[in-house]
């Protein structure tokens, strides 16, 4: 393998995220250490606050354009709050942030062999040329890796039926009432079945640092790229294990065949 060495980097605001149990489940893995390090937007110069700012997208129809960002808007980044609970979550281009944190990170620490994983409940997305808008990302980049915990939430796409729902609802129902009756089919914050679903996003962003492959085809591999979070579920909670195919591929990089 090239990575001798992961850091992680925590994510104060997400109770469900626990970097010492991760922290087990890569070295079990992939035999891999990790360091564990406090928020890597904690302790950030004005510019620095600044840089990430200037990531957020205002046009998700538009590609990426530099945003000028404000005195106000800069300090709420420095509070580092939780968006993940805001009515209208920002969202960030992936790719840029995923620059700027480069940046941060110290220049000894910044090579190939030392893998870094973002963890942050910013919510970041990528252009997509097929249709032409922004779509939001669980995890953007290669090193340093993005994991965005408000993603795991917002990404996978809920039952169609709910979306109906929301926009037939002609009886004034309540979004609470709709999201109480779809309760348990779809993900939400603080959710007990966190843990497993973010160890299935480790192991897609770690194999493709390592092969330059993304994702698998076989809905029962935790390499599936979910669109939906019924798919999700059958993946990462119901049958939490890779394909034969990637089975074969990680044993390799454990035994570093190349």
């Amino acid at each position: 393998m090239k990575i001798s060495k992961i850091i992680l980097y925590n994510e104060p605001t997400v109770s469900k995220l626990n970097l010492k149990n991760i922290q087990k489940f890569i070295l079990q893995t992939f035999g891999i250490n990790c360091d564990i390090r406090e928020n890597i937007f904690k302790k950030l110069n004005e510019k620095e606050y600044e840089k990430i700012s200037n990531t957020r997208v205002f046009d998700l129809k538009k590609p990426f354009q530099k945003h000028t960002s404000s005195i106000t808007e800069i300090s709420i980044e420095s509070q580092n709050t939780d968006m993940s609970r805001e009515k209208e979550i920002p969202i960030y281009d992936g790719i840029e942030m995923s620059k700027v944190i480069e940046e941060i990170i110290p220049h000894q620490e910044n090579i190939e062999n030392i893998l870094h994983i973002v963890f942050t409940n910013k919510l970041t997305g990528t252009f997509d040329l097929d249709d032409y808008r922004y779509h939001a990302r669980v995890w953007v980049g290669s090193n340093p890796i993005i994991i965005s915990t408000t993603g795991i939430i917002e990404a996978p796409a809920k039952p169609k039926q709910y979306y109906i729902d929301l926009m037939t609802n002609f009886s004034n129902e309540s979004e609470e009432t709709i999201r109480q009756k779809y309760k348990g089919e779809f993900l939400e914050h603080d959710d007990p079945r966190l843990p497993e679903i973010i160890e299935g996003y480790l192991l897609q962003s770690i194999m493709y640092y390592e092969t330059g492959d993304v994702f698998c085809k076989d809905v029962q591999c935790r390499l599936f790229n979910a669109h939906w979070q019924k798919d999700l579920f059958i993946s990462q909670i119901k049958n939490p294990s890779l394909c034969n195919q990637h089975t074969k591929i990680l044993t390799k990089m454990k035994n570093n065949e190349g």
